[in-house]
């Protein structure tokens, strides 16, 4: 088989979702979807409806979960540009889990944005309060079992583990996983590890079953840290974590969304007016005439619209069934699809902005921003 590789600075790629299951190992999340109802009591939509599609040692998380012992979980965003729908993705899973008891451990990777995306120093951190922080207070996060810092700036153990971590790794090992690096990114990878690990050690609380909720492309963070957890395990303690993987949400133009363009991304701030106007020039799976959509039927499993009522829009999935069913059987028409769209869009990002003003006043309570 040639050579499959991901890369997780890439900023508007696809993947093959089907490669990650035979070329990785990764295992399908729908096999599971069962006994997480009945453990964690319901299934988040996302895993419901198979936007979360795969994962590396969940079964073990529900196992821990079930025996009665903690859990947490980790994950992070890079604060490079605006909060769009793609990472509200994030944002569901994290408020999700927190609720169901999980200790949250949020990282805002103001290092690695810093080093990869070159962005200015001071600018990073005031994207990461006011876009990050707030529209995830503003979504539901929660204050307690909740442990949110920036990168540069939290507990010295965390730096001490990503020194240590540079001993058992070699760069050819990297690079067979990344392709080709240069420091900054040699650096973020040790970062990220020390993240995904750091919940384990006694000084963060000694949460031994970790679950990182990422997007298909970070699969390489995962690799190399599950790695590193098998040769720290003796001298740390740690252990693999695990992993759950979620599709991309889909740019207005069929690639993945991206804060690095805005013209096919929809974001959290935008006014609801500019929303609609992006979303009713989306791509859908519409056929090229009326007549033949009639005849045809549309495709929604191709339309940026339709997945925005999967991942964001409706709630009930009986609602959704019907919707997909009336654009499969030709009765609805994209034009009358975007408006109900746009319909729901609009009023979500009025009720949302409101929140998210006053959530803005809240951000110093959550997390300690770095000094320079």
């Amino acid at each position: 088989m040639a050579e499959y590789r991901l890369d997780p600075w890439g900023t508007a790629v696809r993947v093959e979702y089907e490669k990650l299951f035979k070329v990785f190992g990764i295992k399908p999340f729908s096999d599971l979807v069962p006994r997480v109802e009945k453990v964690l009591g319901d299934a988040l939509h996302l895993m419901r409806r198979g936007v979360i599609f795969g994962h590396r040692d969940f079964d073990k998380i529900l196992d821990a979960y079930e025996r009665g012992e903690r859990v947490a979980l980790v994950t992070g965003f890079m604060p490079s540009g605006k909060f769009h729908f793609g990472h509200k993705m994030v944002a569901d899973q994290i408020i999700y889990y927190q609720r169901k008891g999980f200790e949250v451990f949020v990282v805002l990777a103001d290092a690695e944005a810093y080093a990869v995306r070159r962005l200015p120093r001071q600018e990073i951190i005031r994207i990461a309060l006011e876009e990050y922080v707030a529209n995830l207070i503003a979504l539901g996060l929660e204050k307690k079992r909740l442990h949110l810092y920036f990168q540069t700036n939290y507990e010295t153990p965390y730096y001490r583990l990503i020194q240590m971590f540079s001993r058992k790794v070699t760069l050819a090992e990297m690079e067979a996983i990344y392709g080709e690096l240069e420091p900054a990114k040699i650096m973020a990878a040790l970062t990220q590890a020390a993240d995904i690990l750091h919940p384990q050690l006694e000084y963060f609380g000694g949460f031994k079953h970790v679950v990182v909720p990422v997007g298909a492309d970070q699969d390489p963070h995962i690799r190399l840290t599950r790695d590193i957890a098998d040769r720290f395990e003796n001298e740390l303690g740690l252990r693999r974590p695990a992993s759950t993987y979620h599709r991309f949400m889909t740019g207005l133009d069929g690639n993945k969304m991206s804060s690095s363009r805005p013209e096919y991304a929809i974001f959290l701030t935008d006014p609801p007016d500019v929303a609609a106007r992006k979303l009713m020039r989306a791509l859908t799976g519409g056929r090229a005439t009326v007549e033949e959509q009639r005849r045809l039927g549309g495709e929604p499993e191709k339309c940026t619209v339709y997945e925005f009522y999967v991942y964001h829009l409706i709630p009930e999935d009986t609602e959704l069934r019907r919707i997909y069913e009336k654009c499969r059987s030709g009765q609805l028409l994209c034009g009358e699809c975007k408006r109900m769209a746009v319909e729901r869009l609009k009023k979500w990002l009025e009720e949302h902005q409101k929140r998210l003003e006053k959530a803005r006043d809240k951000i110093h309570e959550y997390v300690e921003p770095p000094k320079f």
